[in-house]
Parts: structure tokens; C-alpha cells; sequence
């Protein structure tokens, strides 16, 4: 598919650039931040997301959504990282949305899907349970009681947890590599083993949330599970089958991630070249002297090469949902990992580049353009580091 937008989809940007750009400029973060807002995102601006469409965008019209696809919520992604809006998109209409359809549980899919996409409910995808990316290293406990499960366990870096209807939790379930459960039936405990999700509605007994206030004004939550009772009705997929959902849910968030990076670095670099144009010393242009201009140019490119590690990778999320082909997923894979790693860094050379080239007043508070890196700096650890899946695409790749 060649890498060019169709007409819909330019029609998609430009209204979501419009009514950002009118509605949650960066003044609206510094407003919320200024006024302590709880949730860490406007509500009210929420519901004129969702009168939009865009909590629907991925999903099915069978659930009340629009079927778009994900190159459409990419987009969004994006503008929304060009004006740094706080928003439950990630957390609920991109990774909590995905884990649902990718589970094939109709029924978890009819209660919440439609809620989901109306803009009612909002859903958090909890994985980390340490201040580094490792999604597969699950010491969360999910134990056998008849048919019920009892969890126990610690999440961390829930992003908008402190607002979430329900919470979904990855936790081991395999009895045989349980060492609560069982600890001499397998002496090789693998505790990547049995990996199970699950759906908890965030007001069940035992379950407590700590709000965390991030570098950026966006809000996180610390999840701890103290005997929580969940039916086995409120299973993402099959016993034991969780982590391939898990894997194809986070890479989904890494590219909207990356797409949202994205939109940080062309902001970024947009406000500086209007900067470079304005500021003047000697009596001309500092836009005019050859260093700063290299250094714009460079950075020109290493933003062309994002657009189009984005658009293929959402690309080819859209291309590949039907698709059971381990190639495919592979594919997904790489691509996700290519994207957050590469977005990753050209967003900090563009932010940090922005710092230097605005000079004193980058620094100041009230001049806008040091948001940027704040949102940067928090985003960028989210899901994976560009270290992460520097790593990851070199073993995928089998080097």
C-alpha cells in the first residue's frame, strides 16, 4: 500500500487538527494543570471527543463503533501530540478497546464496547509491575477458588487508572507454574508461563488505586489487588492464552504512541523554525546562520523518515486484523517496535533542539515550547524505550 493518505482519512486529520488546535490548545494543559484538575483530563472536552467519534474508531460497528481502523486513530494520535491534549484516547480507545475485540469474549465485548465507544466508560490496561518495560515478567496471582479466580498483586504505571471503569490485568493463572499454588509441581518455574487477562471493574472489593502525577501534568495510577474475587466470565480470551493478546495490544499502543511522538516532533520543530525566522540578533534572522540551519535540516529529515515508519505500521495493523498469518503478527511486531524506538528518539532530538535553539525563554515556564519535552520525557518510557525495542527488534530479527 503506497504510503500516501486517501481523501477520508486527510478529511479525518484535518478536522481533529481544527478542532484541537480551536478547543485543547497547550494553554488548556497549562489550564488544567494550573488548577489541579483531578482527573488530569476535561471531561466536558471528552464528551465533544466522543460526540466526534473518535473513542469509536477502532471499534466494530456489531459493538456501536465506526470500524475505521487504526491508521484513523493513529491520525487523531497524532494531532493530539501536536497540542499535547490530555485525554483518556491511549488508555481507553486504543489499548482497552483492542484488548476487548482481540479477546473474541462477545460477551464482555456487548457490556462494554458499546459504553466505550458512546464515550461513557473508560477502561486501563495494567502490565507494569516494575519501573522497567517487562510486560512478561507477571508476578501478579491469579489462584483457582471453584470457578472463580482470587488475584493478588501490585500494577504500576496504569495510565488513567484514577479515572478507569474497569481495569484490565495480566496475572498468572497456570496451576503448574503457580508457585503459591503449587511450588513443588514444577521445580523450573517460568513465571512468563500461564499468563491469563482480566476484566475488574475498578469498584470490586479489594481492589485500591493510588493516583501518580507524572513529569508531564498526565495522570497514572498504582493498582494494588488484595483477594479480588473475578468469575471466570470476566476472562480476556482463553485460560492460560493471555500474552499473545498482550503482545498484539501493546504493539497496537506502541504505534499509537509513536504516532502521537510524532506529532510532538513536528510541533516541536514547526514552532522553532517560526522562532529561528523571528528572532533576530546582529540585526538579522538567526535563521539565517548555516549552523542552525544544518541542524533544522537534519532534523527535517529525521521527521519525513517518522511519517512514514507511522503510516506503514498502522498500515499494516489495518491490513493484517483478519489476518491469523504468524507472518503478519511478525510483521506488526517489528513495525511497532521500528516506529516507538525511531519516533522515540527523533522526538527528543526535535524537543531538545527546540530548548537550545529558543535559548533562555525555552527554559522559562511561561513560554509553551517546554511542554513539549515534559510530554517527551514521560511518553518515550511508556510501553518501551527506545532501548526496549532497539533490543527486541534485533531478537525478533534474530541477529
Amino acid at each position: 500500500m503506497a504510503l500516501v493518505l486517501n481523501e477520508e482519512q486527510q478529511m479525518l486529520r484535518d478536522a481533529a487538527k481544527s478542532f484541537l488546535q480551536d478547543t485543547a490548545p497547550v494553554s488548556h494543559l497549562r489550564k488544567l494543570r494550573d488548577e489541579a484538575v483531578e482527573d488530569g483530563f476535561s471531561r466536558q472536552l471528552w464528551a465533544e471527543m466522543a460526540d466526534m467519534g473518535w473513542p469509536a474508531i477502532i471499534i466494530s460497528e456489531e459493538y456501536g463503533g465506526l470500524g475505521y481502523g487504526y491508521t484513523g486513530l493513529g491520525l487523531v494520535l497524532e494531532e493530539t501530540g501536536r497540542t499535547l491534549t490530555p485525554s483518556p484516547l491511549i488508555s481507553t480507545a486504543l489499548l482497552g478497546a483492542t484488548a476487548l475485540t482481540m479477546s473474541g469474549n462477545k460477551a464482555l465485548c456487548q457490556q462494554w464496547l458499546p459504553q466505550v465507544a458512546a464515550g461513557e466508560k473508560l477502561l486501563a490496561l495494567a502490565v507494569e509491575e516494575s519501573s522497567q518495560h517487562r510486560p512478561d515478567n507477571v508476578k501478579t496471582i491469579a489462584t483457582a477458588q471453584g470457578d472463580d479466580f482470587i488475584l493478588n498483586g501490585r500494577k504500576v504505571s496504569v495510565i488513567d487508572a484514577q479515572v478507569a471503569d474497569a481495569i484490565i490485568v495480566s496475572a498468572t493463572t497456570d496451576a503448574k507454574s503457580n508457585p503459591k499454588s503449587n511450588p513443588k509441581s514444577n521445580p523450573k518455574f517460568n513465571p512468563n508461563d500461564g499468563i491469563s487477562l482480566f476484566l475488574i471493574p475498578k469498584n470490586s472489593n479489594g481492589v485500591s488505586v493510588e493516583t501518580v502525577e507524572w513529569l508531564d501534568n498526565h495522570r497514572s495510577g498504582v493498582i494494588e489487588l488484595n483477594n479480588v474475587q473475578v468469575s471466570k466470565e470476566q476472562i480476556l480470551g482463553t485460560l492460560n492464552g493471555g500474552r499473545a493478546i498482550l503482545q498484539q495490544v501493546l504493539d497496537r499502543g506502541r504505534i499509537g504512541m509513536a504516532a502521537e511522538l510524532l506529532g510532538i516532533a513536528q510541533e516541536s520543530f514547526e514552532r522553532t523554525v517560526q522562532y529561528l525566522k523571528e528572532r533576530k540578533q546582529f540585526g538579522v534572522a538567526i535563521g539565517t546562520f548555516q549552523a542552525l540551519q544544518h541542524r533544522a535540516a537534519l532534523l527535517f529529515g529525521e521527521i519525513e523518515l517518522c511519517k512514514s515508519v507511522v503510516l506503514k505500521a498502522l498500515q499494516a495493523i489495518d491490513e493484517g486484523e483478519n489476518n491469523d498469518n504468524p507472518a503478519a503478527h511478525q510483521q506488526i511486531a517489528l513495525l511497532a517496535s521500528l516506529a516507538k524506538a525511531k519516533c522515540g528518539q527523533v522526538a527528543g532530538l526535535a524537543t531538545e533542539e527546540a530548548i537550545q535553539m529558543h535559548g533562555g525563554i525555552g527554559m522559562t515556564d511561561e513560554f509553551e515550547i517546554g511542554f513539549f519535552i515534559k510530554r517527551w520525557r514521560s511518553l518515550n518510557q511508556q510501553l518501551g524505550d527506545p532501548r526496549f525495542h532497539l533490543n527486541r527488534f534485533a531478537e525478533l530479527k534474530a541477529y
